[in-house]
């Protein structure tokens, strides 16, 4: 029995309509649709995005992919879901891996990506609109102009990268905020950076929330999983 194909697919930032043609073409004729977690609870932002375009009957196969400090449960968790995966395309079917945003950008569908990259399996990435990129053709704030430079960097990084990295960028775009939020907030004041902060929560999403005066926000606020910075120094 031939192998079947595992196919990574972004599904932008929110708005199912962003979605490309070719991600929409590959859902409808796919066998199963892997749908991936952080944690175990019900429901995917990602399946929900895509679920338009996914036809009635279509196997769904939920998988958890653990976020702790505990390496060696999340090592037990992801090589289950690799055998799991390995174990369907063995099968022959063709499995959709759904991600937020790009595959290629802070993702999960990476991990899976590394795994069968030098292996007989096929499988094929299918780009998808990144967040901050649907956030700023949202909110009209271009990411960066003329030889203007860009940081793309992850909340969760190094108090020590983070703020290196702030030092020397004239854009910046902040992921995973949900994570050491008065830390970011005190940083953005530290590099000029705060006055022209946005942050979007649940982008494209019917609960989507825009927050353009970050300095007034208390240390201790929450910001939604979802959540993205875009900003520039202020005197840009």
């Amino acid at each position: 029995m031939a192998k079947g194909k595992l196919y990574g697919i972004g599904v932008g930032p929110g708005d199912s309509k962003l979605m490309t043609v070719k991600a929409v073409e590959i859902l409808r004729s796919a066998d199963m649709i892997i749908t991936p977690k952080t944690e175990k609870k019900d429901g995917s932002v990602a399946f929900h995005i895509a679920s338009p375009y996914i036809p009635e009957g279509t196997e769904i196969l939920p998988l958890v992919f653990q976020m702790n400090n505990d390496m060696a449960a999340v090592e037990r968790q992801w090589e289950e879901n690799r055998r799991v995966i390995m174990e369907k395309l063995d099968e022959g079917k063709n499995l959709v891996f759904l991600t937020l945003g790009d595959p290629m950008l802070y993702s999960t569908y990476m991990y899976i990506f590394r795994v069968l990259e030098d292996t007989d399996y096929e499988v094929e990435t299918v780009p998808g609109i990144p967040a901050f990129l649907g956030i700023a053709s949202h909110i009209g704030m271009p990411v960066a102009e003329w030889e203007e430079t860009v940081l793309i960097l992850p909340a969760t990084a190094s108090p020590e990268k983070i703020d290196q990295a702030l030092a020397a960028a004239d854009h910046a775009v902040i992921m995973k905020v949900y994570k050491n939020w008065a830390f970011i907030q005190s940083e953005l004041r530290k590099h000029h950076l705060i006055k022209n902060a946005v942050m979007v929560s649940r982008a494209g999403l019917p609960d989507e929330v825009i927050q353009r005066d970050l300095d007034s926000l208390p240390a201790d606020y929450r910001p939604n999983y979802l959540s993205t910075i875009l900003t520039k120094r202020d005197d840009l």
